[in-house]
């Protein structure tokens, strides 16, 4: 079990950022039922993922770490939080031009109140994104060597959940006015932008070499004539090449 389970709650987790930045563009009159909506479906999103998120702590705690080819899955535990963080900030900052005068009272001071609620409930969600990170991390110290980790369609989450810690990092830095924050953000673009390169060369090279997309080729299942131990056979003592 890893937390390649929570992909089904990943639309759900995206919708957040995509309406902070929507309703920054709106009329503050269409902007309002965004945002609310858009809290909604990200709450929901995330409490599927807290749910999962036991389920692998749990794992964690009492077996051992997933099987080397299932691993870089371990990454996708960042996205849920690291995606909530940078929806509710960037929503919490078109509050104030969104509400209503009236609304829940006073319009002004509910947006006030709810942008430092937010801001400082995200430093929690931000903190948990850096914790699964640093799991993931370190759970593929072992797999570092030639022939430990053959390549499979999993490595892109190498890349793709840490987008939402990066983003999650600006959002952080800019609710917080903290340029500190803002230049760790720019030096986590760099090794994520030379990832993307490296997976997607390791990609094309796993084509030519038919360890993908070829048949009874594939890296985590036994379906459809799947046969894993044609790529790296399970031979105690030795190790297939990447």
């Amino acid at each position: 079990m890893t937390p390649i389970w929570i992909f089904p709650a990943y639309p759900m987790l995206i919708i957040g950022p995509h309406a902070g930045i929507l309703s920054a563009k709106l009329d503050p009159s269409r902007s309002l039922p965004i945002i609310i909506g858009a809290t909604t479906i990200q709450g929901v999103g995330f409490l599927v993922s807290l749910m999962v998120y036991s389920a692998f702590i749990y794992r964690l705690m009492s077996q051992k770490l997933p099987k080397e080819s299932m691993r870089p899955g371990m990454f996708v535990s960042v996205g849920p939080s690291a995606f909530t963080v940078a929806g509710i900030v960037n929503m919490a900052g078109q509050a104030k031009r969104s509400f209503p005068e009236s609304f829940m009272g006073n319009g002004a001071m509910a947006a006030d109140v709810l942008r430092v609620v937010v801001n400082f409930a995200a430093l929690w969600l931000w903190g948990l994104a850096i914790f699964f990170f640093l799991i993931a991390s370190f759970a593929h110290w072992s797999t570092i060597g030639p022939g430990r980790l053959v390549f499979s369609m999993a490595w892109f989450s190498f890349v793709f959940p840490n987008t939402a810690l990066v983003t999650a990092t600006f959002a952080i830095g800019h609710a917080f006015s903290s340029k500190a924050i803002v230049i760790v953000g720019c030096a986590m673009v760099i090794p994520l932008i030379l990832m993307y390169i490296f997976v997607f060369y390791k990609m094309i090279r796993a084509i030519i070499l038919r360890h993908i997309l070829w048949p009874q080729k594939g890296e985590d299942k036994d379906e459809g004539g799947f046969e894993i131990h044609r790529i790296k056979p399970d031979i105690s003592g030795e190790q297939s090449p990447v």
